[in-house]
């Protein structure tokens, strides 16, 4: 378990200070969690449709939505963390997007570069696995591939430009990841293939390919917390 020295990290941890420090240990328990929960929704919905036709096979129809509601519920969750690098629509004027974006190029290597302008995420890793930043949110993936952790975090400033939020919370990735992740809303942990189904089509290749457990191809509203002060990690 993390242990840390009170007043180290990012200061927006006062903000959320209940929270426990995410490190490995919280984040296997965490996905261990998101799994029973989802079990325990899914299971019950197989189970009463697989009686039921047991029961009455004319029943079939209903034994068919029931299997539905067992696949929506967990597609449902995915929807949910993959809108969080849901492209949006910038407020800044064009110019200032240009700008901006010109700027982020100057914090990552050609890799990361690369991907943004493909995708508009940006490639971190990270000790806790690669992250995949945006303006509004950002995915962890895990080691080995396979489970994707979906955090809604955003600069409190809804005017900057993207590429300017993106640097924001880049740098404040790179001051304190378990912070970061500690400062950020989960809202979905889960199957890597879920997520990639559910994100925008233009983001899909940040995310992986199906059946790939390399992560990575090139390898709603938040809560309280979930916030990045503007210029806090400069």
């Amino acid at each position: 378990m993390a242990v840390e020295t009170p007043g180290e990290g990012l200061p927006e941890r006062q903000a959320v200070h209940w929270r426990p420090i995410v490190d490995e240990h919280r984040l296997n328990r965490t996905a261990a969690l998101w799994t029973a929960t989802t079990t325990a929704h899914v299971v019950p919905f197989i189970g009463a449709g697989a009686l039921l036709f047991a029961v009455q096979p004319l029943a079939l129809p209903v034994t068919l939505a029931s299997f539905a509601h067992a696949w929506v519920i967990p597609e449902l969750y995915a929807h949910r963390g993959a809108n969080v690098v849901k492209p949006k629509r910038s407020k800044a004027p064009a110019g200032a997007e240009r700008a901006s974006i010109g700027l982020l190029g100057d914090l990552v290597g050609h890799e990361a570069r690369d991907l943004h302008a493909r995708t508009g995420l940006v490639l971190e890793r990270g000790e806790l696995g690669v992250w995949l930043v945006g303006p509004a949110g950002a995915l962890l993936v895990r080691p080995g591939g396979r489970r994707v952790h979906c955090y809604c975090v955003r600069v409190n400033d809804p005017d900057l430009p993207s590429g300017d939020r993106i640097a924001h919370l880049l740098l404040a990735l790179r001051s304190d990841e378990r912070g970061f992740a500690t400062v950020a809303n989960l809202a979905f942990s889960g199957a890597r293939w879920r997520v990639r189904r559910r994100v925008d089509a233009s983001v899909r290749p940040a995310v992986g390919n199906p059946g790939s457990r390399d992560g990575p191809a090139v390898e709603g509203p938040c809560r309280s917390g979930g916030g990045i002060e503007r210029g806090a990690t400069a």
